[in-house]
């Protein structure tokens, strides 16, 4: 009798470790990876750690990263629970702020997802293409100096007669002096807007007045004007979706704050400067 007691455990157990093992869920971003003082830290936890690393330390390996971020949470966490709950002024405000931003940026990509669709795409092509015509190119050619005194020189000789392309290549500060001052064909958009601005005041054959820009004194001359032809959907797609993007941002942002209560207190003696005094939020 006793033996055959001892003997059913045994058959048991042999049936037990026969049968397939419950499947274990897989680790994810709730899954717990260390406990401090009772206060979890996750995967979610150390994944959001992992993204804001910089480029250099994300190239380490998995491993290595794994225990430096966990560790790192664990000694965060550890020298957290010193204060013992309370949290310093200016700590609250940040975390205020950083959730402000994070939560308006997740709005920001919700309205981004959402406003690029293949058929909005398609419909801002046609808009902008429905003629074949892809816009105006543009081809000059420009003196670059240093000063307006200079500039005004250069256009009193151009004016006298000198020949563009020579004078160019004698006076011309820009890389493009040796080769007549000469740009290419060129979009709008291409040049910063100061130049961009008289070359679309210009007709062919026409110099400017002296333009000033972030490289110096320009002297221009619009040698031809033409009409491009159309691009391709695909050559354009990124380009009208990132608009697209900026324009049903910058549409929902309007409405919005127009529809908000919006109040701004008057408050005397205000000094702008009073932003840099950091020991206000310290104290």
């Amino acid at each position: 009798m006793r033996k055959g007691l001892t003997f059913l455990p045994r058959v048991v157990l042999a049936a037990l470790l026969a049968l397939p093992l419950p499947a274990t869920a897989a680790p994810h971003a709730n899954t717990v990876v260390a406990i401090v003082n009772g206060e979890e830290i996750t995967i979610g936890h150390m994944i959001l750690s992992r993204a804001v690393l910089p480029a250099q330390y994300q190239q380490l390996p998995a491993d290595v990263l794994y225990n430096a971020i966990l560790d790192q949470l664990i000694q965060q966490t550890a020298l957290k629970q010193a204060l013992h709950g309370e949290i310093p002024h200016y700590v609250q405000l940040s975390l205020e702020n950083e959730k402000r931003s994070l939560l308006a940026a997740d709005v920001i990509e919700s309205v981004m997802e959402k406003a690029s669709s293949e058929e909005d795409l398609l419909a801002a092509y046609e808009a902008a293409y429905s003629d074949g015509d892809g816009g105006d190119e543009f081809n000059a050619s420009h003196i670059l100096v240093e000063t307006e005194e200079d500039a005004l020189s250069v256009k009193a000789e151009l004016d006298a007669g000198a020949d563009f392309s020579t004078l160019a290549k004698e006076r011309s500060t820009g890389p493009s002096g040796p080769s007549g001052g000469s740009l290419g064909w060129f979009s709008k958009g291409r040049m910063v807007p100061e130049f961009e601005t008289a070359v679309l005041t210009l007709k062919s054959g026409e110099i400017s007045a002296p333009v000033k820009t972030q490289f110096g004194w320009h002297v221009i001359i619009l040698n031809e004007r033409r009409k491009s032809a159309a691009p391709e959907f695909e050559a354009v797609r990124e380009e009208l979706a990132t608009k697209l993007r900026n324009d049903a941002v910058e549409a929902r942002v309007s409405e919005l704050t127009a529809s908000a209560t919006i109040e701004r207190p008057a408050i005397e003696d205000l000094d702008p400067t009073i932003l840099q005094n950091v020991e206000l939020v310290r104290n």
